[in-house]
């Protein structure tokens, strides 16, 4: 999302600190640096009230099988304009669609579609055919790093998680305009009953499916930095063993990917969550 596009509260501090991991959080394995060359992101528009969309649903699960998180980050959008014909994707967030379509705007698109994949904002129609994808994510993964990023996650209670990413733009980055950052918590193993709709009668699994997306946090020109803190809730339908997070820098003027990295959560579910399921 661009930075006029924003929807989740977050809150954001700007400044100079080294993000260094406790010896805590790497012994629970909690904390993530990005390496020297691009990871590829890997976007992919969805919706549970769309016929087409179950195998690239699945695709997308399958993607960590044939890569590393070192080649690729995916995630999963669901988008909202499916459900008017009866069923409500309960993943489905009107944002979404905004970013959906102003990434086809950065193309110079008017048509958006499910199911859709962007690697690195750039729409990849040939996303089924394995050599080609394989060749767009080691194409960019050929790129050095344009920005680095640190991730943290630790538990915060039983109900809430602590999240902290910096941000550094890389000495000669070239950027059109300030970059952004953005923070994603996302999940994996959900299942779906769907009743309505194009799908009904039919039992859905998504993985990787975004649940919190941040606010663009701006880096500025080369060499800029950002720190972003937040104290996340965990809401009782999503399953804490199964979380992970993951975020990214991009340039929205040039359209481009700069960095991303993902990890999976270190939280375990409480007694009070596992008595639950």
């Amino acid at each position: 999302m661009s930075s006029t596009r924003r929807w989740s509260a977050a809150v954001a501090v700007l400044g100079v600190l080294c993000l260094t991991p406790s010896p805590a959080a790497q012994a629970a394995g909690c904390a993530k640096q990005s390496p020297a060359h691009r990871v590829a992101l890997v976007e992919l528009y969805t919706s549970e009230g769309c016929s087409s969309c179950p195998p690239a649903d699945q695709w997308l699960g399958e993607l960590s099988q044939r890569f590393s998180a070192e080649q690729l980050v995916a995630l999963s959008l669901h988008v909202d304009y499916w459900d008017y014909i009866g069923w409500q994707d309960p993943f489905a967030r009107p944002a979404f669609a905004e970013r959906q379509r102003w990434l086809a705007r950065l193309a110079r698109s008017s048509t958006v579609y499910t199911p859709e994949v962007f690697t690195n904002m750039k729409e990849l129609r040939a996303w089924h055919t394995p050599a080609h994808f394989a060749e767009r994510i080691e194409k960019i993964n050929r790129l050095p790093a344009a920005a680095d990023i640190a991730l943290q996650m630790r538990p915060a209670g039983d109900n809430a998680i602590d999240l902290e990413a910096r941000f550094t733009l890389r000495e000669g980055a070239r950027v059109e305009r300030a970059a952004e950052a953005f923070v994603i918590v996302y999940e994996n193993q959900l299942r779906s009953d769907i009743r309505a709709g194009e799908n009904s009668g039919v039992k859905l699994q998504h993985d990787r499916v975004v649940r919190f997306w941040s606010m663009a946090l701006p880096l500025g020109s080369a060499g800029g930095s950002a720190l972003w803190r937040q104290t996340l809730k965990i809401p009782a339908d999503w399953q804490r063993k199964h979380l992970g997070v993951a975020a990214f820098v991009q340039d929205p003027q040039g359209g481009d990917v700069l960095q991303a990295l993902a990890m999976p959560g270190c939280l375990q579910p409480t007694a009070a969550t596992a008595a639950r399921s």
